[in-house]
């Protein structure tokens, strides 16, 4: 399975799509990037006059590349035309540095476990200088679907 088919089977799209290019992907981990667009929504009213990106989104696009883009990955073996559910079941999360508009972070993701379809893994944001934004685990179960 290529990168590209990884990144046609994400469940989300733009503006909610978090995933511009994967670098590296096993079954022990990935790493990938994405770059905050300026014109992103959510940068209007957080916060007013001194925009970041909110924890939330930083979460997410740690958790589309980190536990959804390997999931994919790892549920190759059971069926390739299956669509895949995907529930974040926890998080922990630290965050130690704003990220702007128009920043570019990479996020590596590192598999802690995989068993049951219950996915945890250790991840780590990263902006363009190198300096961690934010790092912790992140769980979540990958369920195949039937297409239909």
């Amino acid at each position: 399975m290529t990168t590209q088919e990884i990144l046609d089977q994400l469940p989300y799209g733009k503006p909610f799509l978090f995933v511009d290019e994967l670098l590296h992907l096993d079954e022990n981990g990935v790493k990938g990037t994405y770059t905050y667009a300026k014109d992103l929504p959510f940068y209007e009213g957080h916060f007013k006059n001194y925009p970041l990106t909110p924890a939330v989104i930083l979460t997410e696009t740690m958790a589309q590349i980190g536990l959804v883009c390997l999931g994919i990955y790892l549920l190759r073996a059971v069926k390739t035309d299956q669509n895949i559910a995907i529930a974040m079941t926890s998080n922990a999360i630290d965050f130690l540095k704003p990220v702007g508009p128009g920043e570019q972070v990479t996020v590596t993701s590192e598999k802690v476990y995989f068993r049951f379809n219950k996915l945890s893994c250790k991840v780590k944001m990263e902006n363009a200088a190198g300096e961690v934004v934010c790092k912790g685990n992140i769980s979540g179960m990958l369920i195949p679907k039937e297409n239909g």
